[in-house]
């Protein structure tokens, strides 16, 4: 008779504060065995924000051009001086507010995540993250969306994004990350004390004009420190240059501000990792 190998899994109490490769190894494993999951839950997201909804899609686009539509009023009339951008300003506004748009999405999503499944939290064992990456779904819909007005301005233009626009999706890349390793860190602390979401909604609405997104980057004293002190200015002024055909002009800020987003992304998963359970035994 031919022997039977039982596989016997055994489970210690520190097994998810344990350091090293294998720990990550278990994490990305554990991630990628529930994408099913994570795409179910991507497609319940979507499902719920437009149904019953009557102007649909709409939703997605209509802040958007109002909010552009609005500066480019006050910029033609002289209220504000809006100064030279790499794009036509309604192009550079469009396209600005819809990367913006992605990451307050992204980490809005990925922050409400945990409150928003309720008692699965507690009651079904599954991998947690798959809550957080599947809020990265919706959000990458709505930037999709997005794109039709932009590229309806771009054709009433007649500009024609430059092949280096074709590495765009790496720096959009780098937003996500920086969304979502904020959001492990928020759904958390969401979880227990819930004017969390409510504070990360508030700061995003004025985190805004914290970028060159409505304005071009600043280049004088001492508003070139939005530049320099906000990690998400360097990665839009590259997608902004990049669609423009432009050199890249934050060739040392454009590297930190990379490694600060995968450096966030990393460290949110394992806080994430480590302290959810914990945490849900008490939520």
């Amino acid at each position: 008779m031919e022997k039977q190998h039982e596989i016997i899994t055994v489970y210690t109490p520190n097994a998810r504060r344990q350091s090293g490769l294998l720990v990550w190894v278990i994490m990305v494993k554990s991630v990628w065995q529930s994408r099913e999951l994570i795409l179910r839950l991507m497609k319940r997201d979507f499902s719920v924000r437009y149904r019953q909804s009557l102007l649909g899609y709409v939703w997605a686009v209509l802040p958007q051009i109002v909010t552009v539509a609005l500066f480019t009023f006050l910029a033609k009339h002289r209220v504000f001086d809006m100064g030279e951008t790499s794009l036509p300003y309604v192009l550079h506004a469009l396209w600005s507010l819809s990367v913006w748009q992605l990451f307050s999405s992204c980490l809005v999503g990925s922050t409400n995540s945990l409150v928003n499944a309720g008692s699965l939290v507690t009651k079904i064992n599954f991998t947690k993250e798959a809550l957080v990456f599947a809020s990265v779904g919706q959000a990458g819909i709505d930037f999709l969306i997005r794109l039709l007005p932009i590229t309806t301005v771009f054709i009433w233009y007649g500009y024609l994004p430059s092949i280096q626009a074709l590495a765009i999706p790496l720096i959009l890349i780098l937003v996500i990350m920086m969304a979502l390793g904020i959001g492990f860190f928020m759904a958390i602390l969401n979880l227990v004390f819930r004017d969390a979401g409510n504070a990360i909604s508030m700061i995003l609405t004025f985190g805004m004009f914290l970028a060159p997104i409505l304005y071009p980057p600043p280049i004088r004293e001492p508003f070139v420190l939005v530049n320099t002190l906000n990690p998400f200015s360097p990665l839009v002024i590259a997608t902004q240059e990049l669609l423009a055909g432009q050199t890249l002009s934050q060739m040392t800020a454009l590297p930190v501000a990379a490694g600060i987003a995968i450096m966030l992304f990393l460290l949110g998963w394992r806080v994430f990792y480590i302290t959810l359970p914990r945490i849900a035994e008490r939520a």
